[in-house]
């Protein structure tokens, strides 16, 4: 099972969603962005502080959640 070491998951950062680093910016906001047409230089320029590897493991993160798969954080 893959583990997700960027994610983070806290009731005190944006209602408990899924974030990236523990910052304020959800895997929902980065799944729809690209949904939208982003690309991931556009995030990256949009968002400076995230890493090519966030977005990555955003994406892998939403995959799994939507086949129904367990998904486990870094402790």
């Amino acid at each position: 099972m893959r583990r997700f070491e960027r994610i983070t998951i806290d009731p005190e950062v944006m209602g408990g969603k899924p974030c990236i680093r523990g910052m304020r910016v959800t895997v929902g906001m980065i799944v729809e962005a690209m949904s939208a047409g982003r690309t991931i230089q556009n995030l990256l320029d949009d968002f400076p502080y995230l890493e090519e590897q966030d977005i990555f493991e955003s994406l892998g993160f939403a995959a799994q959640l939507a086949q129904g798969h367990e998904v486990r954080l870094a402790s």
